[in-house]
């Protein structure tokens, strides 16, 4: 295995609709999980972030890195850097130059998730230096095809659990060199395009589990998507 931190860059808490841990249990549960950090993504909101901040502070053996996960007009888009939520609802293109122009880094999420993936097209033409190829939401195939992309394209490769509650914390992760050891430094070799992705995909057993869980959520919210 090539040394480096491996970093969960997809994670969410109680401030998404779905998220089921708080800051704290998964800042508890980064350690155990084999993981070096995590990126707190919680849906179109940083509200999070103040306290990730206060435990970043505490516990500084971890890389804890804000981010969110934006609803673009055409799917999902991973943002880390921000002080601030992107615009959620407008196009891809235009969030990613947001994103740039606010100082973050833009990735592209599990680009063919059904419903909130981007696609072949977009994921093709977005000016971003990395492309999600490992969710732990997703199947073997789609993250191969995610893969594909980014690889033609010569981008880098990111990796993330896509948690929704500490016990999956660290089913994927990227890999970062030794010498990213801050969050600005992780933030650098995003833009350079030289991480890795790595970890688990969902097997089909996994995957029906989460879509009854996805249903059940998305009947509570009165059918409205996330």
């Amino acid at each position: 295995m090539i040394p480096g931190r491996r970093i969960d860059l997809h994670v969410h808490s109680r401030w998404s609709p779905d998220g089921r841990s708080t800051v704290d249990e998964l800042v508890a549960a980064t350690a155990g999980a084999g993981l070096a950090g995590f990126a707190l993504t919680d849906h179109d909101s940083v509200a999070g972030h103040p306290r990730l901040a206060e435990l970043a502070r505490a516990r500084p053996d971890l890389l804890l890195l804000p981010g969110v996960e934006t609803s673009t007009r055409e799917g999902h888009l991973l943002a880390y850097g921000l002080r601030e939520a992107p615009p959620a609802g407008r196009p891809a293109d235009e969030t990613v130059a947001w994103v740039v122009a606010h100082g973050g880094v833009p990735v592209v999420a599990h680009p063919f998730r059904h419903v909130h993936g981007v696609g072949e097209p977009v994921a093709r033409r977005l000016a971003v230096p990395a492309i999600e190829v490992v969710n732990g939401h997703n199947g073997r195939a789609q993250n191969a095809r995610a893969l594909a992309i980014a690889t033609g394209r010569a981008l880098g490769h990111t990796g993330g659990s896509d948690a929704h509650g500490r016990g999956e914390l660290g089913r994927a992760w990227t890999l970062f060199s030794p010498a990213a050891a801050s969050p600005d430094g992780l933030l650098e070799e995003l833009r350079r395009g030289s991480t890795v992705g790595e970890g688990r995909s969902a097997s089909p057993a996994y995957r029906g589990r989460l879509a009854l869980r996805s249903f059940a959520l998305r009947l509570r919210r009165g059918l409205r998507p996330l």
